[in-house]
């Protein structure tokens, strides 16, 4: 099992994912923590657009951090599928192409924060997200993020 995810973690997929063009959003409880959230995670979540070419460039950064893709893996990834989680690699990483409780990539685009260069949903649909996928872990997080929300909006 891989440990907690960790900044520099989120710097590599920043640096190596804008060489290669990638649009993508960190959500997610890493993305949470990006903004400041006071938490771990195992994994970064990674909301990316599902554009042939933005699959294609996101498959190359993948390998190019040390990715060992399958067949199959970059098969999902060109097609969009909704989640594929990756655990062959440096680090555990879930990649979701139609997060619940967000209709478009580019509705969540014109929302998301820019915080030391890592593009990151906006924390209404970090928690939108959340409560739509309505999971056990989901729903006992929720009070916590949703207390940062309101601590976040008021300082920004």
């Amino acid at each position: 099992m891989a440990g907690a995810f960790e900044y520099r973690q989120a710097e590599e997929i920043r640096d190596v994912f804008a060489r290669h063009g990638v649009r993508y959003l960190f959500i997610g409880k890493s993305g949470a923590i990006l903004l400041g959230f006071p938490d771990t995670t195992q994994d970064a979540d990674l909301f990316a657009d599902k554009s042939p070419e933005n699959c294609s460039a996101l498959i190359v950064a993948l390998r190019v951090l040390g990715f060992a893709l399958t067949d199959e893996q970059a098969s999902e990834i060109r097609r969009g599928k909704d989640f594929v989680q990756l655990k062959n690699g440096p680090f555990d990483l879930d990649l979701i192409f139609a997060p619940d409780g967000i209709d478009r990539f580019d509705d969540a685009w014109e929302r998301h924060i820019e915080v030391e260069h890592f593009p990151v949903c906006h924390p209404d649909d970090i928690i939108a997200s959340k409560v739509a996928a309505n999971r056990v872990k989901d729903r006992e997080s929720l009070p916590r993020l949703r207390a940062f929300r309101d601590y976040w909006m008021s300082r920004h």
